[in-house]
């Protein structure tokens, strides 16, 4: 599992191609700039790992291109303690880079081959992260609640149980809408129980499915 000097090399120009485009969370940055993300890709994919792109994973998903994990991320506001739903392992990219911004990461996917991959990976890279086998329309009530709840994938709806388990002044970022593209979304939890929603432009994921595989 080698992260040589070229691929910390890469991952700094990564970064400054992220900044150029936009975010400017220097912890989110920081957290891209320390996640080997070539180890959570498929070996025919590995060369082109630096680049700001999303790439086929196994079951038919993707890892996300690293513009669009960081701007999720810089939406959630996370700070070091936080604990962070994300709904959808996938890779274990997104996670890693939740880990490394301190935050406590529960993380739950329904294709059993990617809940063991990532599983394994992100253990021997040395990632305390919670793993869960479910479906994340259900969420993980037991644990909750959350500061922050991030969604990895196109939902059509936000789930109730989902809006249930997000603390008083916690955030919740989904990108919601259809198959061909959807809005990112923040929704904050008022202290009156309420939601405020804000957009914050349209982007492309693979949908968010029920039940477990």
């Amino acid at each position: 599992m080698e992260d040589s000097f070229q691929h910390k090399g890469l991952r700094r120009k990564l970064v400054e191609e992220i900044r150029h485009k936009g975010i400017h969370d220097e912890k989110v940055l920081e957290a891209i700039s320390k996640v080997p993300r070539h180890l959570f890709m498929d070996s025919s994919f590995i060369k082109f790992a630096y680049r700001d792109q999303a790439f086929p994973i196994r079951a038919g998903q993707t890892i996300s291109q690293p513009y669009t994990v960081a701007f999720q991320t810089q939406l959630l506001e996370v700070k070091p303690m936080h604990k962070v739903l994300e709904v959808g392992t996938g890779s274990g990219y997104q996670a890693a880079v939740l880990a490394e911004m301190g935050a406590k990461v529960y993380t739950i996917e329904r294709q059993k081959e990617l809940y063991l991959l990532s599983q394994t990976l992100l253990n021997a890279l040395n990632y305390r992260i919670h793993f869960f086998y479910g479906d994340g329309y259900q969420g993980l009530p037991t644990y909750g609640p959350f500061d922050h709840i991030i969604i990895t994938a196109a939902a059509p709806v936000i789930p109730d149980k989902l809006l249930d388990q997000l603390k008083t002044g916690g955030r919740l970022v989904v990108p919601l809408g259809g198959s061909n593209s959807q809005v990112m979304t923040l929704i904050e939890k008022q202290e009156d129980k309420s939601y405020k929603k804000t957009e914050h432009g349209l982007f492309v994921f693979v949908p968010m499915l029920g039940g477990k595989e």
